[in-house]
C-alpha cells in the first residue's frame, strides 16, 4: 500500500517536477545577485509548507495509519524576486495515527525533492460540535533546507468540516511563522515572518481505505492549490 501511495503521488506530480527549478540552486543565483527580498521569499516558502496543515480524514487509532501523499503548489508574490518558476512545487509524504485514550492525532511528514529536503510534524485534535459539524486543529513544525540556506517553519491551523455521502467538504484557516537564514552565501542574512492563511477544499473517499482531496489556499500575499492521495491501514 505504501507503494502504491508513492506511485500514485509521483504519477500526478511527475509532470510538474519535470519543469521546476531546483530550489537551492534557484535562490542562490538570485540571491547573489543582491537586491533580492529574503523576507518575501521566507513568506511564500512557509506558504507552500503551511499547506500541507489542511487534513480532514480521521486517523486510525494506533497501530493502524493513515499514509498520504501530498502536493502543494504556490505561485510566487509579486515581492518574491529570488523564485523564478511561475509556480512553486513541492510534494510531501505523510503519515498518521492516533494516540489511544487521548485521541490526540499524532502526524509526520517530509519531502526531498528539486534540492529542497524537509522534515517535520506535529499534534492534531479532532471533535465534533454538532451533529454534522466536525472541527479538527493541529499545530505543527518543519525543519528544511537547501544547499544554501536553512528554515524553521511552524504553524496552527483549525478546520471546519462535515460529510455528505462519499464527499467531505472543508474551509480552514492558519498561521505560519518562519525563521530563515542563509548559509555559504555571501553575504549572509537571517530573516523572520508570519503571515495568516486560509483553504476551501474537498475529500473525497470512493472506497473505504482510499481517500483523495483537492483545495484551494490564499495567503496575504499570494495563493496556491494542494491536492493529494492517502490510504488507511
Amino acid at each position: 500500500m505504501k507503494k502504491l501511495v508513492f506511485l500514485l503521488a509521483m504519477l500526478c506530480v511527475s509532470p510538474l517536477l519535470t519543469h521546476a527549478a531546483n530550489m537551492g540552486d534557484d535562490f542562490h543565483d538570485h540571491y547573489v545577485a543582491g537586491k533580492s527580498n529574503l523576507k518575501a521569499y521566507n513568506r511564500d516558502l512557509n506558504g507552500l509548507v503551511g499547506m500541507v496543515d489542511f487534513h480532514t480524514g480521521k486517523a486510525k487509532m494506533f497501530p493502524g495509519v493513515n499514509l498520504g501523499a501530498n502536493v502543494s503548489v504556490f505561485k510566487p508574490s509579486s515581492d518574491n524576486n529570488i523564485s523564478s518558476d511561475s509556480y512553486t512545487v513541492l510534494p510531501f509524504l505523510v503519515a498518521e495515527t492516533k494516540i489511544p485514550y487521548l485521541g490526540i492525532g499524532v502526524v509526520a511528514r517530509g519531502t526531498d525533492v528539486n534540492g529542497y529536503r524537509s522534515l517535520g510534524g506535529g499534534l492534531t485534535y479532532q471533535m465534533t460540535l454538532i451533529e454534522f459539524l466536525n472541527l479538527s486543529f493541529g499545530a505543527f513544525y518543519d525543519n528544511g533546507r537547501t544547499d544554501w540556506y536553512r528554515n524553521d517553519h511552524y504553524s496552527a491551523s483549525a478546520i471546519a468540516s462535515t460529510s455528505v455521502l462519499i464527499f467531505t467538504p472543508y474551509v480552514g484557516v492558519g498561521y505560519d511563522y518562519g525563521k530563515l537564514k542563509t548559509r555559504k552565501c555571501t553575504p549572509n542574512e537571517s530573516v523572520s515572518d508570519g503571515t495568516p492563511r486560509g483553504m476551501i477544499g474537498l475529500n473525497i473517499h470512493p472506497f473505504p481505505l482510499l481517500t483523495g482531496f483537492v483545495a484551494y489556499t490564499i495567503t496575504k500575499d499570494s495563493h496556491g492549490f494542494t491536492g493529494g492521495v492517502g490510504l488507511s491501514f
